[in-house]
C-alpha cells in the first residue's frame, strides 16, 4: 500500500489530514517530510504501508482500539468512553497555578513524574520563540521546560514529531500529552508494534478537544488584526462558553460562533471529544481554577494516585460537579453526531 494510493488520496486530498505527523515519524525510509501542516512525499515510496496503518484517520476501528487499550469495548452508557475514576483536581504548587490553564493537573503530573524518576522527559506543545502564541512540538526534559509549556494552545501542534527527538536523545521513559487524534495515532503505533517509538512511552495524557483553530485565521487575522491586540501582550487564552483572551490590563472575548470560521476543517471528521483512548483525560469543562480528570487505565490510575498520595494535587469528587459532568456528556455526544453528519 503506497502513500500515494492511501493517505495522499484518501486523507490529504480529501481534506481529512489532521496534521499530526505520525506518517512522517513512522516512515522507515524517510520518504515523507512535514511541510505546512501536511505530509509531503520527497522520495519514491517503498510501499510498506506503515504510514496508512499508523494514521489516526485512515481505516480504523473504535472497537479494535478499545479492545487493545482496555480489553473490552465501551458500554452504551459510557458516553465519554471507558474509565475507572472521575475527579476534579488542581495543583498545589503556586508556580503551576500562576501559569496553568485551569487546575494545572497536567503540569503537576508531569513535574511529579519527572522529579520522582517515573519519566525522563515529556512530549508536549511549546511556544515558538519567533512567533507569539504559535505552538510547536517540544521535548521537555527539565522542570523548567515543563513549566514553560504550561497552558493550552488553541492552534494545532504536531507534537508526535517530537518523538523523533526523544529517540535521538535516547530517552527511555516518556510521557506524552496530546489531542484525541494524537492519542489515537499513538495507540495505532502501539498496535502495529512500532516499539522504537512506543516502548519508551510510559503514559498518555489526552486533552479534551472540540476542535483546533488555524493560527493564521484566529490568531493573526482575528485577534491581531481585527481586535488589534498585540500578540506578545497576551498572557492567557481560555474557552468558557466563549474564547477569553487575557492581557495584563484587560480581558477580550470572542463568541465561539464567530471563531468557528477559523476552525481547522479536518477536525469535523473527528468523533472523539474527551481523548477516550488516553490513560488519563483532562479538560476545563466550564470549571474555574480546576481540571476535570477522567482516569481510564490501570497505568493512568497508578500515576495519578501516586501524585495524589504525594500531596501535589488537591482532589474533589467529580460527582458533585454536575454541570461539568453533564457538559462532558453533551460535548462527547455533539462531537460524535457532528462527525456522523
Amino acid at each position: 500500500m503506497s502513500f500515494e494510493g492511501s493517505l495522499a488520496k484518501s486523507v490529504v486530498a480529501a481534506g481529512k489530514c489532521l496534521g499530526c505527523g505520525v506518517c512522517v515519524v513512522t516512515c522507515p525510509f524517510n520518504c515523507l517530510e512535514y511541510k505546512e501542516g501536511k505530509p509531503v512525499l520527497i522520495n519514491e515510496c517503498n510501499v510498506c504501508g506503515i504510514c496508512a496503518q499508523a494514521c489516526p484517520t485512515y481505516e480504523w476501528s473504535w472497537s479494535e482500539l478499545e479492545n487493545f487499550v482496555f480489553g473490552r469495548e465501551r458500554k452504551t452508557e459510557e458516553e465519554f468512553g471507558v474509565y475507572r475514576r472521575l475527579v476534579v483536581a488542581r495543583a498545589m504548587d503556586d508556580r503551576i497555578l500562576e501559569t496553568c490553564q485551569d487546575g494545572g493537573v497536567v503540569t503537576a503530573l508531569l513535574l511529579f513524574a519527572l522529579e520522582n524518576g517515573l519519566i525522563d522527559s515529556a512530549v508536549v506543545s511549546g511556544i515558538s520563540q519567533e512567533k507569539p502564541l504559535y505552538p510547536i512540538p517540544k521535548l521537555a526534559m527539565t522542570p523548567e521546560e515543563i513549566l514553560e509549556c504550561a497552558g493550552t494552545r488553541y492552534s494545532y501542534s504536531p507534537s508526535i514529531l517530537a518523538l523523533t527527538e526523544a529517540i535521538k536523545q535516547r530517552k527511555t521513559s516518556i510521557a506524552f500529552v496530546g489531542t484525541p487524534c494524537q492519542i489515537r495515532a499513538i495507540r495505532k503505533m502501539q498496535m502495529l508494534g512500532l516499539k522504537k517509538y512506543t516502548r519508551p512511552l510510559k503514559f498518555l495524557i489526552g486533552l479534551m478537544c472540540s476542535e483546533c483553530f488555524t493560527y493564521e485565521g484566529l490568531i493573526e487575522k482575528y485577534i491581531h488584526r481585527t481586535l488589534g491586540l498585540n500578540l506578545n501582550a497576551i498572557r492567557k487564552m481560555n474557552i468558557k462558553g466563549r474564547i477569553l483572551i487575557r492581557t495584563k490590563s484587560e480581558v477580550k472575548t470572542i463568541p465561539l460562533a464567530e471563531a468557528k470560521q477559523y476552525a481547522q476543517k479536518s477536525c469535523r471528521f473527528c468523533k472523539d471529544f474527551s481523548s477516550e483512548l488516553a490513560d488519563i483525560s483532562v479538560g476545563g469543562l466550564g470549571l474555574e481554577g480546576w481540571t476535570f480528570v477522567v482516569i481510564r487505565t490501570n497505568k493512568g490510575q497508578e500515576v495519578f494516585e501516586e501524585a495524589e498520595k504525594a500531596g501535589v494535587l488537591e482532589i474533589r469528587s467529580a460527582e458533585k460537579n454536575e454541570f461539568a459532568l453533564s457538559l462532558l456528556v453533551k460535548l462527547s455526544r455533539k462531537k460524535r453526531e457532528s462527525a456522523d453528519r
